[in-house]
């Protein structure tokens, strides 16, 4: 079982009131093209409504950091490709709210894994995103061709792969639920001691959000 230090830098225990509320971290180890992710994915995207309010919600890659990779510097197990998506979704969390990047991320799994990281798919989901891909900042970061090369953004997929690695991520699709591990799907669903139904996600979360805020 993961344990991390619950706290991350920038939270402290405050009140509930306003914006001193404390978000609980909600972390997604993943690829991006990977079907356990999508699919870990899209099950949550039916808890996200009810708990949007009450998280911090990031995505962690894994991957192989690797210098002879020449575009990445990092070794993605379904290919180059995916290191382009990945870099794309990082660039797109950095520069969006979590609820537009969240779009972003439904709309280049929408259009199947195979498609994640084409440029023309991550240009067309920042239309559907309704996020202009320059003007944001995701367009610079992640390439403005749309090819996930941009140097920023290659330097946050390194950035992730290690932190995967620190976290102790080697499944996609790992949650991490205040910085616990909460649940795996790795062909199944595994070691989800508190269920893994949408419900479930969102009954987690709420139980953490109230420990974290308790007077």
């Amino acid at each position: 079982m993961l344990h991390i230090p619950a706290f991350q830098p920038n939270q402290s225990p405050l009140g509930v009131d306003g914006d001193d509320d404390v978000k609980v971290p909600v972390t997604f180890g993943v690829m991006s093209r990977c079907p356990d992710a999508l699919l870990c994915e899209s099950v949550f995207d039916k808890a996200l409504p009810r708990v949007e309010d009450k998280i911090d919600l990031s995505l962690s890659f894994i991957g192989t950091i690797n210098a002879s990779e020449p575009d990445f510097g990092v070794t993605c197990l379904h290919g180059p490709e995916e290191c382009a998506g990945n870099v794309q979704e990082l660039c797109a969390t950095k520069y969006l709210d979590q609820k537009q990047w969240w779009a972003y991320l439904k709309c280049q799994n929408f259009n199947g894994r195979g498609k994640v990281g084409n440029p023309d798919i991550a240009l067309k989901c920042a239309d559907t995103a309704k996020f202009d891909w320059l003007e944001s900042g995701v367009g610079k970061c992640a390439g403005e061709d749309g090819s996930g090369k941009g140097e920023e953004g290659v330097g946050l997929l390194q950035e992730s792969v290690r932190n995967s690695k620190e976290l102790g991520i080697e499944k996609s699709c790992t949650i991490l639920i205040n910085n616990r591990q909460a649940c795996i799907h790795d062909g199944t669903w595994k070691e989800c001691e508190d269920g893994h139904a949408p419900e479930d996600f969102v009954r987690q979360i709420n139980n953490e959000y109230e420990r974290l805020n308790a007077a």
